[in-house]
Order: structure tokens, then C-alpha cells, then sequence
């Protein structure tokens, strides 16, 4: 009978684990490692700015790629990244 129990147990556990906070969009750590800091103006579609948190001390703005939706990390002490991030404050309905 024990093997069976604990058996159960691993299951159930490993069910627990892969419904987890982080399955459901929320990241529990840094997802920045590189930062560019050239400026790539030009090609940015969109910006996302996640400040920091418990799970990540730093601020990372993340953009997004115009023609390919490839995701890169930007420095936010660059001063053309801040440029970029104030000016996309001043547009209607952005929200960090």
C-alpha cells in the first residue's frame, strides 16, 4: 500500500507544479540577461516596460520588432531608450 500512496502523491504534486503562477503569464524572475544599448529606433513596433519587482530588482523594457516580432532586451539607462520610453508616455492609453 505505501508504494501506491506515495506514487499518488508524485502525481499529484507534479500536477501542482505545472499549474504554477508562472504557467500563467506571470514571470518569476528576470527575463533580461542582455540589454542593447545601439539605438534601433527605426525597426521598434512596440515597447513593453516591466518595473521592478520581488522577482526582478531591475526595470526591463522589452521591444518588439516591427517587421519580424522578434523580442529584445533594451538598456534603460541608454539615452536614446529613454527618449523612446517618454515619448511613448505621452501617447494616449499607455499604460507601463
Amino acid at each position: 500500500m505505501f508504494p501506491t500512496v506515495f506514487v499518488t502523491l508524485l502525481v499529484v504534486l507534479k500536477l501542482q507544479e505545472g499549474t504554477g503562477v508562472g504557467v500563467q503569464g506571470i514571470n518569476l524572475r528576470c527575463q533580461c540577461i542582455t540589454k542593447e544599448k545601439t539605438p534601433i529606433g527605426r525597426l521598434i513596433g512596440a515597447v513593453e516596460v516591466n518595473p521592478a519587482s520581488s522577482h526582478c530588482k531591475e526595470v526591463e523594457i522589452i521591444a518588439t520588432f516591427a517587421k519580424n516580432g522578434k523580442k529584445i532586451c533594451l538598456d534603460p539607462e541608454a539615452p536614446w531608450v529613454k527618449k523612446v520610453v517618454n515619448a511613448m508616455r505621452k501617447l494616449p492609453g499607455w499604460t507601463p
